[in-house]
């Protein structure tokens, strides 16, 4: 905790002339950094959906997971605490430019949303996986099963899935799900065969929906970081939130995560 202080303090002090020149000669103006530490609160938009990374508990309201216990604990090491703002994958990048919050829970990195947000260095990394009923696993071994023509196949609307199941399945017929159905529900109920998502997600619905499966013969495709979306143009709020990815790395805080929540 004494080594972040100080963490804190130097990116501060040191990078305030590269987010605000004016603040530096002493006209108003401050991080994001500083109006986190000001408020007492770091503002995280988290979806809820993602299970194991970010699940929310209806009756509760409350979020657990992967990327729920690591914004708790970024929190706590400022020395501020959580406030959780329900976002939507359709809306990730809308809810960081329009000052919903300030920091995603996680996501992965793309190219398209890196254009309007920042993100931080990674913290894992992930890969796609096809996911199938258990009962076609005999047939269905291999993506290019799934790529042919009368295909369904159901993805999220608005994730990075939706983009990708069009490039992975050009002769099949992909159908973008809107909230609250998702991919993997429209697989359970028959009307598609298959949906696509991350080997995090696809490892605890295989565990949680028995008649799910993992095409057994399938690489991973589209391998990618998982980082935090952050507001753009404020170099002294990503450059303290990489420090600290960087730190806990270095502590195997995300090693530990990873055993507690994907079992690896």
């Amino acid at each position: 905790m004494k080594f972040l202080k100080t963490l804190l303090s130097i990116t501060m002090v040191a990078l305030a002339a590269l987010n605000n020149p004016a603040a530096a000669q002493g006209a108003p103006g401050k991080s994001r950094l500083q109006t986190i530490m000001e408020r007492g609160t770091l503002r995280v938009g988290t979806t809820g959906d993602f299970n194991p990374m970010s699940i929310r508990d209806a009756a509760t309201n409350t979020y657990r997971g992967f990327d729920v216990e690591a914004m708790e604990q970024l929190a706590k090491d400022m020395g501020v605490k959580v406030e959780w703002v329900p976002a939507e994958w359709a809306t990730l990048v809308a809810g960081i430019t329009s000052n919903r919050y300030d920091i995603f829970s996680g996501a992965s990195l793309s190219m398209a949303r890196a254009r309007v947000v920042a993100f931080s260095d990674p913290y894992i990394e992930a890969g796609t996986v096809p996911v199938i009923r258990r009962a076609d696993a005999a047939r269905l071994t291999s993506w290019s099963d799934l790529n042919r023509s009368g295909t369904q196949i159901a993805v999220s609307l608005g994730t990075v899935f939706e983009e990708q199941a069009k490039a992975h399945f050009p002769q099949a017929t992909v159908r973008a799900i809107e909230k609250p159905a998702t991919g993997y529900q429209e697989v359970l109920a028959g009307r598609a065969v298959a949906t696509i998502t991350s080997n995090v997600e696809a490892a605890t619905l295989v565990k949680t929906y028995p008649n799910l499966a993992v095409i057994s013969k399938a690489e991973l495709r589209n391998k990618r970081p998982f980082a935090y979306p952050m507001p753009q143009g404020d170099p002294v709020w990503t450059t303290f939130v990489n420090n600290w990815v960087a730190l806990k790395k270095s502590e195997g805080y995300f090693d530990a995560l990873e055993a507690k929540w994907l079992g690896r």
